[in-house]
């Protein structure tokens, strides 16, 4: 690695320890980027920096708990110190939050699944933009979900929290767009992440169930929702700002 279309650039990954966030700081690498992989687990993220070193690239591990202002700051502030720029930012650490009804959240449910889905975007975004101003420019890229475009019971905190990332995605966009930022998001259908593996083991039926209603008969993969997180901080996106971008399968489309 370090020949490529990112090279000379520097990304963070927040949720970089698996899934989409690993296949994220991989992609980057691939294309020439030194990645700072931030997660609150600590082992996952080191695999992820194994993972690009022994394909080349370079990374390095960043702890970071994203709904604390005070590990955020650090958080960017680490990667500008072991890199010394910071060009994109893929802000994708998010919770699912429970199942459950609207009425049967607990408070201290909601409040986390906010704070870590919401207030952690922000909190990124909060620290990540004055330093790609310092710089000139530069391109984030915030996790929503399908769900951040349309509703689904049991989920309250949860499709909130992600109708609040495009929000928060679109707000961001307006005001540093002509400053050299573009901020966007992605939107993704049901992913095979660890996360979903961990609930589809212990409930086989209703992973047979999802399947069936996916227009093209699989979910997607972290590959498939990161390379177009990548696109998005690439130069072929010049032109887009402010936009979530669905990568689902055509399951909004039906």
């Amino acid at each position: 690695m370090g020949k490529g279309q990112f090279s000379g650039k520097v990304a963070l990954v927040t949720g970089g320890g698996s899934g989409i966030g690993r296949s994220a700081s991989l992609l980057f690498a691939r294309d020439g980027a030194r990645v700072a992989v931030a997660d609150i687990n600590d082992s996952g993220s080191e695999e992820t920096v194994r993972m690009v070193e022994q394909s080349g690239g370079k990374a390095f591990v960043v702890h970071a708990d994203v709904s604390k202002a005070a590990d955020v700051e650090a958080m960017v502030r680490a990667t500008v110190k072991r890199f010394g720029r910071l060009d994109f930012a893929f802000n994708n650490a998010g919770i699912g939050g429970k199942g459950v009804t609207t009425v049967e959240h607990t408070e201290e449910d909601f409040d986390r699944t906010i704070a870590i889905n919401v207030k952690g975007v922000w909190l990124g975004m909060k620290y990540e933009i004055p330093q790609m101003l310092e710089q000139g420019g530069g391109a984030i890229v915030n996790t929503s979900s399908i769900r951040g475009v349309g509703a689904f019971p049991r989920l309250a905190a949860y499709v909130a929290s992600k109708h609040a990332v495009l929000g928060l995605t679109k707000v961001a966009a307006l005001e540093y767009g002509k400053l050299g930022i573009r901020v966007n998001a992605v939107c993704p259908g049901v992913t095979v992440t660890p996360a979903n593996e961990r609930f589809w083991a212990q409930s086989p039926r209703e992973k047979e169930d999802r399947i069936k209603i996916q227009p093209v008969g699989r979910f997607g993969q972290p590959d498939e929702i990161a390379a177009a997180a990548v696109w998005l901080c690439s130069d072929k996106a010049s032109y887009v700002n402010g936009h979530g971008m669905i990568v689902d399968g055509g399951f909004v489309a039906k």
